[in-house]
């Protein structure tokens, strides 16, 4: 038998998963931060601060109390967590360790053939002095390894030195001891993991069943393609596999969608209630969302539970933008209702704000308009600016 669950029961479904139905004011211990992390699986890094970095704001949006300097000790001091990669890079806790070094294998071979074609003959002559001289000398950041001729560019550019130490990072044998100014400090990766994590092994039926069994949960509902996307960790032949070894415990259902696109088969754990009752409703206020949060990681998955369409336009050349370089989402309740373009000028101690898009049959009501300010004040005091600043026209009336 085929569930049936309604739109705004996967709507809540999700956000309950993602960390966003619990109370965003409640009190974050350290130990609180941990576990939320946990909790949603990893946070997205990436570089791009137009207001605050992403894995700051992704944590920030479900809990204004949280401090960045909880997630610095629990990343450098206490080692629960590690930087490295799912499908982009993250911070994940350290207990997941032992599945990443089956990532770590399958990925050489990988890496080594299409580094090859554009770094060209010679990319690795830097691997083994690279890691000895770590290995001798300690922990190295990648300017302290760059040759005196060598003139800095993309990824396509890097130096010998920085290749070894891309290469040996995403292959395990170096960690993210730390970062300074936001470039990554490297280590042997046994200083930087604790050893239990180090050194414990897992089945290969294990890491995949962990793989697919640990997304889906944290999904709430799911193809085998979203299955294996999730962490990027196994193939969607994998997952798919998984979910028919798996059938007597996994329920069939339909996701409703909106726009009244056709309902979206899946599979979920026996017992998920498709009550919204049973779900709880997400806090009312409106809550800016980081591009990289999460919630609309999958794109088309966003574009099914919410009827909302997000596209990064940092890439985009800037006369063919729809919206804008770095523009927010905005999330209010369990709807997505439009996007603010905004930058914090540390400078001069403000928040500026540029341009509100609402979704269509979305009001600028007083009360919304309200509540979406008191938002952007939070913000703004997280960002340690002080003055919101607004264009004129910045609501596109």
């Amino acid at each position: 038998m085929v569930i049936p669950i309604s739109n705004i029961a996967a709507r809540r479904i999700f956000l309950a998963r993602q960390g966003l139905s619990a109370s965003p004011a409640r009190a974050l211990t350290k130990q609180g931060l941990l576990d939320l992390i946990q909790e949603l699986g990893f946070v997205q890094v990436d570089s791009i601060s137009t207001v605050e970095r992403a894995h700051n704001q992704i944590l920030f949006s479900r809990n204004q109390t949280f401090r960045r300097e909880h997630l610095r000790q629990l990343l450098e001091e206490d080692r629960a967590l590690f930087e490295h990669w799912t499908h982009d890079a993250s911070i994940i806790p350290c207990e997941f360790y032992p599945y990443w070094k089956h990532r770590f294998s399958r990925r050489e071979a990988g890496i080594l053939t299409k580094w090859a074609k554009w770094q060209g003959e010679g990319f690795d002559r830097a691997f083994d002095e690279t890691y000895a001289r770590i290995a001798q000398g300690g922990a190295i950041r990648a300017r302290e390894v760059k040759e005196a001729d060598h003139k800095s560019g993309g990824w396509w550019e890097w130096h010998p030195s920085k290749t070894a130490l891309e290469f040996l990072w995403h292959t395990g044998k170096l960690a993210i001891s730390g970062r300074e100014n936001f470039q990554k400090i490297y280590d042997l990766s046994e200083r930087v993991i604790p050893g239990h994590h180090l050194g414990q092994e897992v089945s290969h039926d294990d890491f995949v069943d962990w793989a697919c069994r640990s997304a889906l949960t944290r999904l709430g509902f799911a193809t085998h393609g979203e299955i294996a996307a999730f962490w990027d960790l196994v193939t969607p032949e994998e997952a798919k596999a998984w979910v028919a070894a798996n059938r007597e415990g996994l329920d069939e259902v339909e996701i409703e969608c909106m726009g009244g696109a056709r309902a979206r088969a899946s599979f979920a754990f026996q017992g998920l209630s498709p009550d919204p009752a049973d779900w709880p409703e997400p806090p009312a206020r409106i809550r800016v969302l980081s591009p990289f949060d999460p919630l609309l990681r999958d794109r088309n998955r966003a574009e099914r539970l919410f009827g909302f369409r997000y596209r990064i336009e940092v890439f985009v050349p800037e006369a063919k933008r729809e919206y804008g370089y770095y523009v927010f989402p905005l999330l209010e309740g369990d709807r997505m209702i439009g996007r603010i373009d905004m930058k914090a000028d540390r400078k001069a101690g403000t928040l500026n704000v540029a341009r509100l898009w609402l979704e269509p049959k979305v009001r600028a009501s007083a009360g919304r308009m309200a509540r979406l300010e008191a938002e952007l004040a939070r913000v703004a005091r997280f960002a340690g600016v002080g003055d919101i600043v607004y264009a004129e026209g910045w609501t596109g009336g």
